[in-house]
């Protein structure tokens, strides 16, 4: 299935989120499947609404939607191993040097059951919930910056090297995806 096709959007690596929601909405409600009253053509409107909601789902997240690209354009999903790539090799570092630490904290707090204890722990969990928290802040600026890249990347749309660059960008946006969960996790985690 092309989601850019179904949701009549053109196949490139950047789109504008807010202006394909209001298509999405739009074209859910004309087939929303509680509209029909033939079981048969309720049953093809389930289909057909399933196939929006999955669309949309694809094309809203940089990840899905860049992986979704480049498995049309090249015949075949990107290889998902990859090396870190060099502009988040810095951050992979970072977010490895948090995570452990915090992991550690997080288990021990889980597992104890005093509650005063607990409380003691208090002043740490939240001097780690702001590292967390930085680092997130940090992970968001460097997404912003790659939907940037994406942005101007729509301009040279259809090369080999903008195939290439975009799988950079996908590789990219799958660490930063990654940690930035692994983070919200682990600040969900720390909040008391």
């Amino acid at each position: 299935m092309d989601c850019f096709a179904l949701l009549d959007e053109p196949r490139r690596p950047w789109l504008d989120t807010a202006a394909l929601k209001e298509k999405y909405l739009s074209l859910a409600a004309a087939t929303h499947p509680d509209q029909m009253a033939d079981a048969a053509e309720k049953e093809a409107a389930q289909k057909r609404f399933a196939e929006f909601n999955n669309a949309h789902d694809t094309l809203r997240d940089t990840r899905r939607r860049l992986a979704h690209l480049l498995t049309l354009e090249r015949g075949e999903k990107p290889p998902e191993v990859h090396d870190i790539p060099p502009e988040t090799a810095e951050l992979f570092l970072e977010v490895g040097a948090l995570l452990k630490p915090v992991g550690e904290f997080i288990q021990k707090q889980e597992a104890q059951t005093s509650p005063i204890v607990k409380a003691r722990a208090l002043p740490r969990a939240l001097e780690l919930l702001d590292q967390v928290t930085a680092l997130q802040q940090s992970i968001t600026t460097k997404l912003t910056a790659l939907d940037t890249q994406l942005q101007s990347l729509n301009d040279r749309w259809g090369t080999a090297e903008s195939l290439n660059e975009a799988e950079q960008l996908w590789h990219q946006a799958s660490y930063l995806n990654r940690w930035r969960e692994q983070l919200q996790d682990h600040a969900f985690r720390l909040t008391p």
